[in-house]
């Protein structure tokens, strides 16, 4: 099996131009720095790896969010707290935390958000290492 787990995220939301707008703000906050977006197609990546994950968008105007969420991870309640912070100043919606979250496993902390179009979008740090049990 290969060491990387995903190769992208391929999100649909219904502006592309108000996404770029938030998810430019967002994602090099997370880590991923690189703009490589288009005409049609937002993409942002990290620097200097090869080969690359990257989160990926396009535009789908009948596109409804449901429950599914994306969660990235933090190396720190530090670097929670600051994204947060960004997702405050970027718009998101529905924002919760940042928070400890016992209930999910010993020491996991994030905080919680919805984009423009309702996606949402978690930002964790676990401390144990553990998942849930």
């Amino acid at each position: 099996m290969s060491k990387r787990l995903f190769d992208h995220i391929d999100l649909r939301v219904r502006n592309r131009e108000i996404a770029q707008r938030f998810y430019a703000q967002i994602l090099p906050a997370i880590g991923f720095k690189v703009d490589k977006s288009g005409e049609e197609w937002g993409q942002f990546q990290p620097a200097g790896k090869t080969p690359v994950e990257f989160f990926g968008f396009e535009e789908d105007s009948d596109h409804k969010p449901n429950g599914t969420r994306i969660a990235f991870w933090a190396e720190s309640r530090a670097d929670v707290d600051k994204v947060a912070e960004v997702v405050r100043k970027a718009g998101g919606k529905n924002i919760e935390g940042p928070e400890l979250c016992v209930d999910y496993s010993p020491g996991y902390y994030a905080v919680f958000f919805e984009d423009p179009d309702g996606n949402k979008l978690e930002v964790c740090c676990r401390e144990s290492g553990l998942s849930a049990q």
